[in-house]
């Protein structure tokens, strides 16, 4: 099993090159299925002024595929060959998660995406500087969660019937989203030692973490005027 506590600055462990490798390969993917997601909502947006901000975030999502992409290929990876176990997972999360509107379209970008965020920093948390601190940069918020929330809120304001719909919708990504990142994780050995590694093995922490990514949702949930 990789210990990040042994070998988080020791690249000359082949086997925490390979857990990063595969972890940078599944965000990239997440990064780059995010990316055309948005482009193809941007269509469903009532008016030009939404198109916009959402073709903002679309190209701030490929802004971090092309950086994860980048440092696969410093670290001497091919990215096609690091992405590609994470294809299947990553795509049935989203099969399972169509969103019926552009405003749940929105909801999981926010919402989903965010979760998936969470995940990924609670990682990097335990990882080499290098590693970590690109992790936090392509996990940031670029501001684009206002639009997100001003317009979702508007539209709860202007119909309220909207609202039960939007909270189920996110209490479903909710479960969806944990499921998703047991399976990215379970794709690769050493992605899953990785994880296991910073964290710790225990329940206890396993549990601690999820009630962490459970609270931030909660969070995101309310902000944007949903029980959740």
């Amino acid at each position: 099993m990789v210990t990040t506590q042994d070998s988080a600055m020791d690249w000359s462990d082949p086997e925490y090159r390979e857990a990063v490798i595969d972890l940078l390969g599944a965000m990239a993917y997440g990064e780059l299925q995010a990316f055309e997601r948005l482009a193809n909502d941007g269509a469903l947006a009532p008016d030009f002024y939404n198109r916009t901000a959402i073709a903002e975030m679309a190209t701030a999502e490929f802004r971090h595929f092309k950086m994860l992409r980048d440092r696969l290929i410093e670290m001497g990876a091919d990215p096609e060959v690091a992405m590609t176990p994470f294809v299947e997972p990553i795509d049935a999360f989203h099969a399972s998660t169509r969103p019926a509107d552009w405003l749940e379209g929105l909801v999981k970008a926010y919402v989903g995406d965010g979760i998936a965020m969470d995940f990924y920093r609670v990682v990097a948390e335990h990882l080499d500087p290098q590693t970590r601190d690109l992790i936090n940069e392509v996990s940031a918020d670029l501001g684009h969660s206002k639009f997100v929330v001003d317009a979702v809120q508007y539209c709860v304001a202007e119909d309220p019937r909207v609202a039960g719909r939007l909270a189920l919708w996110g209490r479903r990504l909710m479960g969806e989203a944990v499921a998703q990142s047991q399976r990215v994780a379970a794709q690769r050995e050493s992605l899953l030692d990785l994880v296991l590694g910073g964290i710790g093995a225990d329940m206890a922490a396993i549990t601690r973490m999820f009630a962490d990514l459970t609270e931030a949702h909660t969070a995101r949930m309310r902000s944007l005027g949903l029980e959740p």
